[in-house]
């Protein structure tokens, strides 16, 4: 079985992909001056790009992970979340509160979907 990397970084690659399975590296916002909710709908936006880019969707993803610098805010994260969300395809999901690498960052999502 290959294995196929996504989107190459310098340390990273954004997703990869091996035997069924798309593994995304943590997605961050592209823009820090936004408020958690707006980043939040940003890094989802990325999350689709990249899961189509694998033969993914969201209906098809297993587990999230998702890290808040401030768990304070999750209420504003959950509101794109549920907008977002297939209320028919909710993935396992864990949610915790973690200093991320840029303090502009106010959410990141990791995460593990099967390729139908």
């Amino acid at each position: 079985m290959s294995i196929t990397r996504l989107d190459p970084h310098e340390r990273l690659s954004g997703a990869v992909i091996h035997g069924g399975l798309v593994w995304l590296a943590g997605q961050v916002t592209q823009d820090p001056a936004l408020d958690t909710e707006r980043q939040t709908a940003d890094v989802l936006k990325q999350i689709d790009a990249l899961l189509a880019q694998a033969g993914s969707s969201k209906a098809d993803i297993l587990s999230v992970q998702i890290f808040l610098p401030d768990i304070t805010t999750i209420d504003a994260m959950n509101r794109a979340w549920d907008a977002w969300l297939d209320a028919a395809c909710k993935p396992a999901r864990a949610t915790v509160e973690a200093r991320l690498a840029d303090p502009g960052w106010k959410v990141e999502m990791t995460l593990v979907a099967r390729i139908p």
